[in-house]
């Protein structure tokens, strides 16, 4: 992985003021947002979050079954959150949680009402705007008993050149039978430095699914969310589409452990690399019988560049059912052949078999999000050829 260091950036005196109307933005940056699967012209979500750079400028929750909060100021009302914050990211794991725990900008604090079940997707944005900037924020998720719950948090930099570096802590907390979907697009730049550092725990009969979505260049992003399935019969599902252009550095993956009996899980990821490196990990444990977890990793290089995949299966009881699958490659010349034959050109049909492998409709994104991500893939497409 490329070295980091922080001094390179600011970490402190780059606040911003409140924002009490989103779309009054600039239009350039609302685009920029837009391409991270956020629409601030909209903003009709259940709640409606924002971080700019080193301060937290809109959080407000329209929705009687959800509490959002700015992470400082909920740790100031409960008492520094003693039941959920660092009880699953080790505030002393590398430098960049130290950095996070010992400076925290803000970030969000979402808990739900138990049974409540929050029609809209909850909308959050965390924006780096100005050039040089370091920003550290926490996340804290928790779902409540019989609750359900959508996150679309989108993830930017004002501009692709922009520097910046954006450390981020995140624990989510799924109890009895919650649900919880987290939906994250990132569009940073050639310039960005990324390191989230993410762990949940999912409770008897909750579920988890995590959607990712990395289309554009990024200078160097690094993250291995965890989740365990602590409670029979949980459920974690990791979807994961992430393109890497030159001059692009991706390590990342997804881990489950399942430490309670009927548990099940799936990591899926497709990765492209147009000329960058792409570093594909994927860990899921087995500790409890029965239990079963399938994990499959898939990934294309067009036009150079480095793919790397690391598929990890960890059994320690009898038992156990774990399987993966993992392919990295070119496009089949026999898929090619075959869409020629009904009547495409070479070109035709590649483009249509890179489509349908960054296919993103497994996300349930619509609208003009849905728009912006298909732009996108057609860019790439276009690349590729």
């Amino acid at each position: 992985m490329k070295d980091v260091n922080l001094g390179n950036f600011s970490f402190t005196g780059i606040e911003r003021g409140e924002i009490s109307d989103l779309r009054t933005l600039d239009a350039s940056d609302k685009h920029r947002i837009l391409y991270a699967g956020v629409d601030l012209n909209a903003c009709d979500g259940s709640a409606v979050f924002m971080h700019m750079d080193q301060s937290t400028v809109h959080c407000k929750s329209h929705d009687p079954g959800l509490e959002l909060l700015d992470f400082n100021v909920a740790m100031k009302r409960y008492g520094d959150l003693p039941e959920y914050a660092w009880k699953l990211v080790d505030r002393d794991k590398d430098e960049f949680t130290r950095n996070v725990a010992e400076n925290t900008h803000g970030g969000y604090f979402i808990r739900t009402r138990p049974g409540a079940k929050i029609e809209k997707p909850v909308q959050s944005c965390l924006f780096l705007k100005a050039d040089g900037a370091g920003q550290n924020v926490h996340n804290i998720v928790v779902v409540e008993e019989g609750s359900e719950l959508h996150i679309m948090t989108g993830c930017s930099t004002a501009h692709s050149a922009t520097k910046a570096a954006h450390l981020g802590i995140t624990e989510y907390y799924v109890k009895r039978g919650g649900k919880l979907t987290f939906t994250m697009v990132h569009n940073w730049g050639e310039n960005a430095t990324v390191r989230p550092r993410s762990v949940g725990v999912v409770e008897e009969g909750g579920v988890f699914q995590s959607n990712y979505v990395l289309l554009n260049p990024v200078g160097t992003l690094q993250m291995y969310p965890a989740i365990h399935l602590n409670g029979r019969g949980a459920v974690a599902r990791f979807n994961s589409i992430i393109v890497t252009p030159e001059g692009s550095h991706v390590d990342s993956g997804n881990r489950v452990i399942m430490n309670a009996p009927d548990t099940r899980c799936e990591i899926i990821s497709r990765t492209i690399t147009t000329g960058g490196v792409n570093i594909a990990r994927g860990h899921i444990a087995g500790h409890a019988v029965p239990c079963r977890g399938h994990l499959e990793c898939k990934g294309l290089i067009l036009g150079g560049g480095q793919m790397l995949a690391i598929p990890e299966l960890d059994a320690t009881v009898e038992g156990v059912d774990l399987s993966h699958e993992a392919a990295v490659g070119k496009i089949a010349q026999d898929e090619i052949e075959y869409l020629m034959a009904r009547g495409m050109d070479e070109a035709e049909a590649t483009s249509t078999i890179v489509r349908g492998f960054l296919n993103v409709d497994i996300m349930g994104l619509d609208g003009p999000l849905a728009q912006a991500i298909q732009e996108q893939v057609e860019q790439i497409d276009a690349g590729a050829m």
